[in-house]
């Protein structure tokens, strides 16, 4: 999210210092147009609500992603191992956010919920 958010103020900021720039360089005997001059703020306008909406919908994301990885937690869980690179079976302790990633703790290993291939019910069957 700060990767998007920086190169977002980036541009807001480079957008402010051309307009600047254009209104100190304006030839006075031709100044810019009213209109033309009122569609560059609603461009600015339009790229402040677009950068909110992605702020907000990264939030969102990370919020259904976490959301995912805590409804595993207690389930029994196939994934393929990150040491050994096997199919194995653990119950999942804990979920957790690193990296922008969701990371599961099953038995002694720490998986991402991309390497779950899938959920064992009760009866050790998979889902």
């Amino acid at each position: 999210m700060d990767g998007i958010t920086g190169s977002a103020d980036l541009g807001q900021q480079q957008f402010l210092d051309l307009l600047v720039t254009q209104l100190r360089n304006q030839d006075p005997l031709e100044p810019v147009e009213q209109t033309e001059f009122i569609s560059q703020l609603a461009e600015f306008s339009v790229l402040e609500g677009v950068q909110t909406l992605n702020a907000q919908f990264d939030d969102m994301l990370k919020l259904q992603q976490l959301s995912d990885g805590a409804d595993l937690v207690g389930k029994t869980v196939e994934f393929i191992s990150p040491t050994t690179g096997e199919l194995e079976r653990a119950q999942v302790e804990e979920a957790r956010v690193l990296d922008g990633r969701i990371m599961l703790t099953a038995g002694a290993n720490v998986v991402s919920l991309d390497q779950v291939t899938g959920v064992v019910d009760a009866g050790g069957t998979s889902i």
